[in-house]
Order: structure tokens, then C-alpha cells, then sequence
């Protein structure tokens, strides 16, 4: 799963961690620490969802709908938007909170696509392409914030666990 959340590389830069190690260094490889949003791979779907909506809203039928067409491309930027606002939020709690808004972008382009695709302003091949990479993005940043909830628990538990030992 850590996998799919971050890059790997040899040489990772290593000023933020925000995944164990131990598991990687068995693998022989290093976690890519995030440093930027754009390192985040959510993120980076989401940009590339961002493009395709853009691209789908300028054929002449779909650019004449004005309100599902401003409605659709504001989802599609929400959703990077809120992946890099969080990013910055300044707690994992925050973060987890603007992914959950993102998540919900998602969800809400989704429901515009099928809009567009009743409408025919999408053909069948392009509401497919653009749906499955919405279902990709949603399961990129669900597994974010559920990795982010773990580390936040074990976080919690280790300053539990030493404030005990502190007292004994």
C-alpha cells in the first residue's frame, strides 16, 4: 500500500516522513519523502483528471452549457486544490480533513459526468477514460487519509506509551 502512496526511489530527499522505513529498507529501496503537494500522488491524478475535463468541456456542444461546464471544471480543480491545500493545513488531522473534501469533489464530478454523458456531450469511450481516472484518484486519496489516520494513531500511542514510562 506504501507503495502506491509514494514514490521510491535511491536517493530520496528526506525532510518530511511521512511513512515508516523499516518496511522499504527491507525491499532494498527508500521512500521518496514528500516535500511538495506535487509530490503526491492523488495529486497528480487529480492534475491529470484537471486536463481531461478541460479538454472535454471545450467541444462546441458541452462549452454551450455554461453552468454544467463551469460546475465540472470547478470539481476537477477542487480536487487538486484541496489535495495541496491541505498539504499546508499544518496538522495530519487538517490534511485529512481537505483529502476528505477532495474526496467529495470527486464524487461530485462523477455525478456531473454522468450529466454530460446523458447529454451527449461525452461519448461512452470518454466518459469511461475520465470516470475511471475520478475512481483511481478517489482510491489514491482514500488510502492516503487512511494511512495518515494509522500514523496519526501510532503516534498518539507512542506519546501515550512514553508519558508512561516517564512516570514509572
Amino acid at each position: 500500500m506504501l507503495r502506491s502512496l509514494l514514490l521510491t526511489t535511491d536517493k530520496a530527499p528526506r525532510t518530511k516522513n511521512l511513512a515508516p522505513s523499516t518496511e522499504n529498507e527491507a525491499r532494498g529501496t527508500e521512500l521518496m519523502k514528500i516535500t511538495r503537494f506535487e509530490d503526491i500522488e492523488s495529486w497528480q491524478i487529480g492534475r491529470g483528471l484537471c486536463r481531461l475535463i478541460y479538454e472535454a468541456v471545450k467541444k462546441e456542444k458541452f462549452s454551450k452549457d455554461y453552468g454544467l461546464k463551469e460546475q465540472i471544471c470547478r470539481a476537477a480543480v477542487s480536487i487538486v486544490a484541496n489535495i495541496a491545500e491541505g498539504f499546508d493545513a499544518g496538522s495530519k488531522a487538517e490534511f485529512i480533513r481537505f483529502l476528505i473534501y477532495a474526496q467529495r469533489s470527486v464524487s461530485e464530478l462523477q455525478s456531473e459526468l454522468y450529466i454530460a454523458l446523458d447529454q451527449t456531450y461525452l461519448t461512452e469511450s470518454e466518459f469511461s477514460e475520465i470516470y475511471a481516472l475520478s475512481e483511481k484518484a478517489r482510491s489514491k486519496i482514500g488510502a492516503f487519509i487512511k494511512y495518515l489516520k494509522q500514523v496519526t494513531k501510532n503516534e498518539e500511542l507512542a506519546a501515550k506509551n512514553k508519558k508512561q514510562i516517564t512516570r514509572n
